[in-house]
């Protein structure tokens, strides 16, 4: 869109814009295998792909605003449980999603392999 600037620095903001289709119910799938964040405990990174899929009412979420805002866990502690429905709050509260869903699938660590799913679905 022109005029919307959007920050090339890590941010905790997700940036929505207009869905020029909000009477259709439609699904989005939006996926990384660049997501990190820190182990808590060790401090050592953990590596992930996060799976985003929402269905959008009013607002989609701008894709830049996403990568930015997954890039800012990079140097936090959080365990795989915790970030996983951090990331859905914080989406659910910008987008107001009909439906969101987030998956973290975390590379293996100490021989244990995670993933992590949580989902929102908006009261009728």
């Amino acid at each position: 869109m022109e005029g919307l600037l959007v920050s090339t620095q890590p941010t905790k903001e997700l940036v929505v814009v207009p869905n020029p289709h909000p009477d259709k119910v439609y699904d989005v799938e939006m996926s990384t295998n660049e997501f990190t964040t820190l182990c808590p405990m060790t401090g050592q990174p953990d590596f992930a792909t996060v799976t985003v899929v929402y269905q959008p009412a009013d607002h989609l979420v701008e894709l830049k605003s996403l990568k930015l805002y997954l890039w800012s866990f990079r140097n936090e502690g959080h365990f795989h449980e915790d970030v996983t429905n951090i990331i859905l709050n914080d989406f659910v509260a910008a987008a107001q999603p009909r439906m969101a869903r987030v998956t973290t699938d975390f590379t293996v660590r100490g021989g244990i392999h995670t993933k992590v799913t949580t989902e929102y679905r908006r009261p009728e």
